[in-house]
């Protein structure tokens, strides 16, 4: 065995199969908890032990900074040294932008502005137009523009197939003017990023020469959630050398709703010419009834390259399926399943999750949770950066670094109160857009020439002053000691101390912290630039608390239990998926229930309530396909509480639509539970039999406490 044998010695035969095929392009098929990562880490290891390539020639694309931040660890650790290109999709482009931002009319200090500011813009934007944003929201606007940038298309490149009838047929004029205001604005949203990089590259050959020779190798995890603005950046790139290796597993493409575009890992062997497919399907994660549930829901798909997962495991629970009569009893009974878990079984909070398909149907749980006093979070919530508080100091801060960043100028120039009302600030917006200048610049220009006067003016100059001698501090001082004097001489901090709320404290303490956090950083500049591309998953504290989240939010994510609710057609799949005619919709569905079982390690609950009340209307449901779809030696049914109202299994009235017995559609067969009858005065327990204390039937709210399940019996 060679000297670099050692890096790859543990691998199974696909995962160095994987490892040792550096040269050309490679799709590398991983399923879930096959070892992808694990995979792409070894692999850039190799290529620098056999010396293919010096760490600033390999190119590592991640959908989220923390992906990026552990794999730049795992190669460091491997290898010895890290590498250099090693980000997000939008964090390279980013680099690439700020190295060439000339070649595209912008300067390289341009803002990376978030959806807020996004809608702000359009909002000024529909204004000016005089278009009502009751009827045209700004959102749906910014989504639009959104999906025309993921697919690559400026405003002059829409196809007119394409174009959309927001505000009776102005959504390309709209768009149009929303790009020219961000130049102006010498700012930049999240989709220009990667548009603009395929720009720089289409109009300027000798800039996309340079890094085609620069980068060897690239390397892609996530390719099935590409977009078609990413394949392209991509396939500039990978022309070059054609050492391309894209890791990914279509049956997780779960992202189609936000522009990810599943053909393109399906195709990939048509794009590249020679391209190898390596399969990893040993699973290193769930147990084989969890895996055999998974492979065969998601065989039902016709558009996949096909893989089917296993493991060297053996034993493990079988997947465990619950009927109730409502989604009240559905999250009573799953609360009290993860108080057993974590009593008697010592199972920690934080490795249990509660996966739903929509944010809506969390509160059931929250409030059951918090009825049994067990500590939870919400993934996917209120996240730090978007806290009034860090968007005010943000906004201080990007002005001091971008000027012409009217966006945070509008945001703090009043911010704490200076006596500069709305219609002032709406006299310089008009004045910079006439002038086509920053706010900045029209305010100063307005206050020398005299233009805006009285105390307003006298606020509105010592601002300017200000801002400019923080500016200046940049170049003398450090950034945090600059940003520490801008909280304490704008009044924001006496505006805090002032109000004498609890809540009020912990907004300072949460600027403290985010003061805190700039000690990672050199400059002011790449602080901004890290808080501007901060993903959903980039930060998931370690707390000892259960985890609600929607199933999108997890996708990456594992847990020694998981609970999936709300297993029900209309819901699971949604009723707007199982109408669509192609199916398209109905397959990524069945995607995310693919994603959804495969987060589960040991053990696995589905559910599903025969009615649930929707917006303030009890419905009665049935089960989902998805149910049908699993093979029947993978689970066991543990409860059947559709009938509960009476608990009364005996008597069931299978013709009432609020008690249905689950029959499975595609074996035919009726599932329903039913226990022995008891002896009526014997006393006697028989096994299986169901059991209620007489507390928690009067704790669920019933009072019919029956006979058969009197406190004798009991």
């Amino acid at each position: 065995m060679d000297q670099t044998a050692h890096y790859i010695e543990n691998l199974n035969k696909e995962q160095k199969e994987a490892v040792e095929n550096l040269d050309g392009p490679l799709l590398v098929l991983a399923g879930a908890g096959t070892g992808k990562t694990r995979v792409l880490t070894t692999r850039v290891a190799h290529i620098l032990k056999q010396g293919k390539a010096l760490p600033g020639q390999i190119l590592a694309v991640t959908f989220t900074n923390k992906a990026a931040k552990e794999m730049t660890n795992r190669i460091e650790a491997l290898a010895g040294s890290s590498i250099h290109w090693c980000g997000t999709f939008h964090s390279l482009s980013a680099k690439i932008l700020r190295q060439n931002a000339t070649r595209i009319g912008f300067s390289s200090s341009f803002t990376i502005i978030d959806i807020d500011d996004q809608t702000r813009l359009i909002k000024q934007i529909l204004n000016d137009y005089n278009i009502d944003e009751k009827s045209n929201p700004a959102k749906l606007l910014a989504h639009i523009i959104g999906r025309y940038k993921d697919k690559g298309w400026l405003p002059n490149r829409v196809p007119v197939s394409e174009e959309c009838q927001f505000a009776s047929g102005m959504g390309i004029t709209l768009y149009s003017e929303y790009q020219r205001r961000l130049q102006l604005l010498q700012a930049m949203d999240f989709g220009d990023l990667i548009l603009w990089t395929i720009e720089l590259f289409n109009n300027n050959l000798d800039v996309l020469e340079h890094y085609q020779r620069k980068f060897k190798y690239v390397l892609v995890d996530e390719y099935q959630d590409t977009n078609v603005s990413q394949y392209l950046w991509l396939r500039l790139l990978a022309q070059g050398n054609n050492n391309i290796c894209c890791v990914g597993d279509d049956d997780q493409s779960i992202y189609g709703w936000r522009g990810a575009e599943v053909k393109n890992i399906l195709r990939f062997d048509k794009d590249f010419s020679e391209a190898k497919v390596i399969r990893l399907e040993r699973n290193y994660r769930s147990t084989p009834s969890i895996l055999n549930a998974a492979s065969e829901l998601i065989s039902n798909n016709r558009n996949r390259h096909g893989k089917k997962l296993w493991t060297e495991g053996i034993g493990g629970d079988p997947v465990k399926l619950s009927i109730f009569y409502d989604d009240k009893r559905e999250a009573r009974e799953i609360a009290d399943e993860i108080d057993a878990k974590n009593r008697l079984h010592n199972v920690p909070f934080c490795n249990m999750a509660i996966l739903v398909r929509a944010g809506y149907q969390t509160r059931s749980f929250e409030e059951s949770l918090n009825y049994m006093k067990i500590p939870y979070r919400i993934l996917g919530g209120a996240k730090f950066y978007d806290r009034a508080e860090i968007k005010d100091m943000l906004a201080y801060m990007r002005l001091l670094q971008n000027n012409d960043d009217s966006l945070a100028f509008e945001r703090i120039i009043n911010t704490p109160r200076r006596g500069i009302g709305d219609a002032t600030v709406s006299e310089i917006r008009q004045y910079a857009k006439e002038q086509e200048v920053s706010m900045f610049a029209a305010a100063n220009h307005l206050i020398e020439n005299s233009l805006i006067k009285g105390r307003v003016a006298s606020a509105i100059a010592e601002f300017i002053g200000r801002l400019s001698t923080w500016t200046d501090h940049l170049s003398t001082l450090n950034h945090i000691e600059v940003v520490e004097r801008v909280l304490e001489e704008s009044g924001y901090k006496e505006m805090l101390k002032a109000q004498e709320r609890e809540e009020a404290k912990d907004r300072l303490d949460n600027i403290k912290e985010l003061i805190r956090g700039m000690g990672e950083f050199s400059s002011l500049a790449d602080y901004l630039e890290h808080v501007s591309l901060v993903t959903d998953n980039d930060s998931i504290a370690d707390e000892n608390k259960v985890n609600i989240l929607t199933m999108h939010a997890a996708k990456g994510l594992e847990f020694d239990l998981v609970f999936l609710p709300g297993w029900e057609e209309g819901i699971f799949p949604s009723s707007r998926a199982a109408s669509e005619n192609n199916g398209s919709a109905l397959e990524e569905e069945r995607r995310l229930a693919y994603v959804a079982i495969t987060r589960a390690k040991k053990h696995l609950h589905i559910s599903y309530a025969c009615n649930r009340r929707l917006f303030g209307t009890y419905q009665s449901s049935e089960s989902s396909r998805f149910i049908d779809e699993l093979p029947q030696d993978s689970y066991e049914i543990i409860n059947n509480f559709s009938n509960q109202n009476r608990f009364d299994c005996n008597n069931f009235d299978y013709n009432s639509k609020f008690n249905k017995p689950f029959i499975n559609r595609k074996y035919g067969k009726s599932a329903l539970y039913r226990p022995e009858q008891t002896e009526e005065d014997s006393g006697s327990l028989k096994y299986g039999q169901i059991v209620v204390h007489k507390k928690i039937w009067k704790r669920q709210g019933f009072s019919n406490f029956g006979r058969q399940y009197s406190a004798s019996n009991v």
